[in-house]
């Protein structure tokens, strides 16, 4: 057992290595590396005697977990309708160029961040919505947007001092 699945072994065994729990056990392996790395999901897969092919099948299916690196900061636009209407494409866009971030880029070159097009976040009189980490935001325009984002790094250099 090499240390970087140290954490995967005590999630494990909270599940008993119980395959019928792979859903929390893969929920729980990613709230540790912010994605499930394709080692990781082999990993989980060896230890419950089940294929990686299905591992890797609820891990792309389900909404949820990403099989990608995301960024210290999820940044969620709603795109739904009332949103949609409201301008969260103008939205969409002005954090993507804040971002530089390039089509099919959803992360941040420094990883700072990731952009997510959700279609709905339940707050449509909040129209156009935008959530970064747990705080929501509503009404939002593309500059309060960029100053939400400006902020955030603000924070973060204050906190590497």
């Amino acid at each position: 057992m090499t240390e970087k699945f140290a954490p995967v072994d005590k999630v494990l065994e909270e599940f008993n290595y119980d395959s019928s729990k792979l859903i929390p056990i893969l929920q729980h392996v990613q709230d540790i590396y912010s994605y499930l790395p394709e080692d990781v999901m082999r990993y989980v897969a060896d230890k419950l005697n089940i294929s990686p092919a299905k591992v890797f099948g609820v891990a792309t299916f389900f909404a949820h977990f990403s099989i990608k690196p995301k960024g210290k900061h999820i940044i969620k636009v709603c795109n739904g309708t009332a949103c949609h209407v409201k301008g969260s494409s103008a939205l969409i866009d002005a954090i993507s160029k804040k971002l530089n971030l390039k089509a099919g880029q959803d992360t941040s070159a420094d990883g700072m961040f990731t952009l997510e097009c959700v279609y709905c976040l339940g707050a449509c009189g909040l129209a156009p919505v935008m959530v970064m980490d747990q705080s929501v935001y509503g009404q939002v325009t593309p500059e309060k947007a960029t100053a939400l984002i400006d902020d955030m790094v603000k924070q973060e250099a204050a906190h590497a001092k």
